[in-house]
């Protein structure tokens, strides 16, 4: 009897799955005949134009009376804005096969409105990649995420990676100095505990994720280990299937200290020792604070360090002309710091 019933559970389990995929696919398919039809339409809106193109003011006039004729009969999904971005849509996918089965009209939505076309690729290709909804899509250009990363790494690597001609090599493909951490929902004040943070994080674990980047899997919250009969806990524990090692991380909620770092080596050796398996790469610490000096930083680990890094985090979103500022500063102590070799 209990064999049959297993059998049952498993035959039900199996319909389920077909259910739920037969509904996901039909929530998908219904989403890009939505994008196919404001492609067309952006399309015919485009050819009409070009036909009056003698008159400056036509495109205006055209879009202007046809939402007036269809708004009434088909609703607000045609209003002279939503035409002129069926407009802008076709000109920027003039071509029909390119557009996406695995992205909607809202994502789209966002992508058009981006004008560089190599930062309108990495998005789209990144939202199928990870599959990103809207708000996460959103989210990541408002964080200026292809910015931050073209802080540490050439345009060329970035795209190459989100074409997935080639995985990250290094850390610094993936790390971004500073992270966002505006999801934690954690007050702006003078003090805060780091157990504080850290409930946090794991409460928005699926945001932090986000932020982190490709690639990352939680593993544990405050890792617990023995060095003799002294008592250590790590913060948290991910590992990185594309860089194929453990990343350990320990929240600061003050200024990064050199004891800050000599505590994180000590982490990286024991997982490096302990837990790391031989055909693993070596483990990578990460020194999450609230501020840092980079100099002090680099004088207190090996000029060839590869495993620990420092990374500032804000707990708001600042506003696209400060994260803007904030880039290009970075970018500037980059240049100081590494200067290009003469031709």
């Amino acid at each position: 009897m209990n064999e049959i019933t297993d059998i049952d559970n498993e035959f039900v389990s199996e319909i389920r799955q077909i259910i739920d995929a037969a509904r996901n696919n039909a929530v998908r398919s219904v989403d890009f005949c939505r994008v196919q039809m404001y492609w067309n339409i952006g399309k015919r809106i485009f050819e009409k134009e070009q036909q009056g193109k003698e008159r400056a003011d036509y495109g205006t006039y055209l879009i202007r009376n046809l939402s007036r004729q269809i708004m009434p009969e088909y609703g607000s999904g045609f209003s002279v804005r939503q035409l002129e971005m069926c407009r802008q849509f076709y000109r920027t996918y003039p071509i029909a096969n390119t557009l996406c089965a695995q992205l909607n009209w809202s994502q789209y939505k966002l992508l058009i409105a981006i004008p560089d076309k190599d930062k309108r690729e990495y998005y789209e290709l990144e939202t199928v990649n990870e599959g990103w909804t809207k708000r996460q899509l959103e989210r990541q250009i408002n964080s200026l995420l292809y910015e931050r990363l073209l802080m540490s790494n050439d345009k060329e690597s970035v795209l190459a990676v989100a074409r997935r001609e080639r995985v990250p090599e290094s850390p610094l493909e993936i790390i971004k100095d500073p992270m966002y951490l505006e999801f934690l929902g954690l007050e702006r004040k003078d003090t805060y505990y780091e157990k504080d943070m850290e409930t946090a994080i794991i409460s928005h674990l699926a945001d932090f994720l986000l932020e982190m980047g490709k690639g990352f899997s939680f593993v544990a919250r405050q890792k617990r280990f023995l060095v003799e009969d002294d008592e250590y806990f790590i913060d948290l524990v991910f590992y990185n299937r594309l860089l194929r090692c453990f990343v350990l991380i320990d929240l600061k909620t003050g200024k990064l200290s050199h004891q800050d770092i000599g505590q994180m080596q000590m982490y990286v050796n024991y997982y490096d020792r302990h837990e790391k398996l031989p055909d693993e790469s070596p483990t990578i610490g990460i020194l999450l604070c609230t501020s840092k000096n980079d100099t002090a930083v680099k004088l207190a680990l090996p000029e060839d360090n590869k495993t620990i890094y420092a990374s500032k985090y804000e707990l708001y979103l600042p506003t696209t002309e400060q994260l803007i500022h904030e880039v290009n500063e970075a970018k500037r102590l980059v240049a100081e710091n590494c200067p290009q070799k003469d031709a």
